[in-house]
C-alpha cells in the first residue's frame, strides 16, 4: 500500500513510447511541472519515451511544461480544447509544419469523455459540435426534439499530476483551483503518478477532506518547492 517512489525518476521510468499520456493542469494551475521535467530529461539522455499522445486543456505555453515536450520532439498528438494560448509557438510551428497532429475537443466534451472514462462508460451524447467539423463522422441521435453528437470515453495509459497533499496511500488533496482535471484523470490513466507538495502518514488526512482515493494512485513523489508554470514564463525559462 506504500505507493511512495523513491524518485521522480524511478515513478517515470517505464513511460513507454507511443504512450497516451494525461497531464493535469489548466494552464499552469495544477501542472505538474517536475514530472513533465523529469520526462523531458530521460527523453534528452535516451531517445524514449517518444511519439506519446498527450492529453490536456491546452497546447502548451512559452517553453516550459507541455510546449518543452513539444519542442523537444516528444510528442506527436495532442488531444486539448485550446491550441492557442498567450505563447503557443511550440505547438503552432509544428503543426504549421505538419509535425504533430491535433484533435480538438471543447472543453467540458473533455471533461466529460475523462470522466466517462473513469466510469466505465464507452459512450455518451452531448448537443456540443452538433452542426460544426468537429461532429463529422460521429453518429448523432435526436432527444427530445434535440440534437446530440456521440462522444467515445478517453482514456490513457498514463496520467501525471500535481497534488497538495498525499498520504503514503495515495490519497490525495489539492490546492483550490489545481485540482481541474486531475481527480477526472486520475481514474481514466491505466498508472497514476502524482507529485505532492507534502506526504503524509495515512490517517493525517481528515477522510472527509479526500479529493482522489488512493485506489486511484500507483506512484507519489514529494516536491516540495515545486515551480509554478507561470513564474516560469514570467523568467523566460526553459526546460
Amino acid at each position: 500500500m506504500n505507493k511512495v517512489s523513491p524518485g521522480i525518476e524511478a515513478a517515470i521510468a517505464d513511460i513507454q513510447d507511443g504512450s497516451s499520456v494525461m497531464i493535469g493542469g489548466f494552464g499552469g494551475a495544477g501542472a505538474p511541472i517536475e514530472l513533465i521535467g523529469a520526462l523531458i530529461e530521460r527523453y534528452r539522455a535516451t531517445g524514449s519515451p517518444g511519439s506519446l499522445t498527450v492529453i490536456n486543456n491546452n497546447a502548451g505555453n512559452g517553453a516550459v511544461g507541455i510546449a518543452a515536450m513539444i519542442y523537444a520532439g516528444m510528442v506527436a498528438k495532442m488531444v486539448c480544447s485550446f491550441p492557442r494560448s498567450s505563447d503557443p509557438k511550440a505547438f503552432t510551428e509544428r503543426y504549421l509544419a505538419g509535425r504533430i497532429e491535433l484533435e480538438l475537443v471543447p472543453q467540458g466534451t473533455l471533461a466529460e469523455r475523462i470522466r466517462a472514462a473513469g466510469a466505465g462508460i464507452p459512450a455518451f451524447y452531448t448537443p456540443t459540435s452538433y452542426g460544426t467539423q468537429l461532429a463529422e463522422g460521429k453518429p448523432v441521435a435526436e432527444f427530445e426534439g434535440r440534437h446530440y453528437v456521440q462522444e467515445r470515453w478517453l482514456k490513457a495509459d498514463v496520467a501525471l499530476i500535481k497534488a497538495e497533499i498525499a498520504d503514503r496511500n495515495g490519497n490525495l488533496t489539492y490546492k483550490k483551483a489545481a485540482r481541474n482535471f486531475a481527480p477526472l484523470m486520475a481514474m481514466a490513466a491505466a498508472t497514476t503518478i502524482v507529485q505532492a507538495r507534502r506526504i503524509v502518514e495515512p490517517g493525517d488526512i481528515d477522510p472527509e477532506h479526500v479529493v482522489t482515493p488512493g485506489i486511484f494512485v500507483d506512484r507519489i513523489v514529494e516536491i516540495a518547492d515545486a515551480r509554478q508554470e507561470e513564474v516560469l514564463l514570467r523568467e523566460g525559462a526553459k526546460q
